[in-house]
């Protein structure tokens, strides 16, 4: 007989199980309210309800530059995004009550992009628990989560469960 799995690997088994639900061929995100060790809700990154998704009507891709220091140099960084998709964490704040936030942790597939952590930091969760890195967001990531006192864990021995897609197009 094996041992149970422990409580960050059973609820971000079930993200990454919400994640299938993703039709987004760039990243398939999903994400987990919990409470204590009672599970509030799931989403997954996608287009609003009634609108055609990406599998269906192509990315909606916009271009983006930002400005980093690499080496103590400026860069023109380009970035891409889709802007038919909801977040996953968008989609779970949209779906869940401010209630049953409060002091919750979200498990979700992707460390937040800077939109996501904006709207989590002030959704009244405690803390976010991620597996897969978003360096293009990261440092402005994590320095609003310290700033704001949630904690931000990343769960990097973590495996998903056999046969999820986990692909990612950065």
């Amino acid at each position: 007989m094996t041992g149970r799995k422990d409580w960050d690997t059973y609820f971000m088994d079930i993200a990454y199980m919400a994640s299938t639900r993703s039709q987004c061929s760039r990243r398939r995100v999903g994400a987990v309210l919990v409470q204590g060790k009672k599970l509030l809700g799931t989403a997954y990154n996608g287009a609003p309800m009634g609108v055609q998704d990406c599998s269906e009507a192509g990315c909606m891709l916009v271009e983006e530059f930002e400005v980093k220091l690499v080496d103590g140099n400026e860069q023109m960084v380009r970035k891409q995004r889709c802007i038919r998709t909801i977040h996953a964490e968008q989609n779970l704040l949209l779906f869940t009550d401010r209630s049953d936030r409060e002091g919750s942790s979200v498990y979700v597939t992707d460390q937040p992009c800077w939109t996501c952590a904006n709207m989590l930091a002030n959704s009244g969760i405690k803390e976010i628990v991620y597996h897969r890195a978003y360096p293009k967001d990261s440092d402005k990531v994590n320095a609003l989560m310290t700033d704001c006192g949630i904690v931000l864990r990343r769960l990097e021995a973590y495996v998903p469960p056999a046969g999820i897609l986990t692909d990612v197009m950065n």
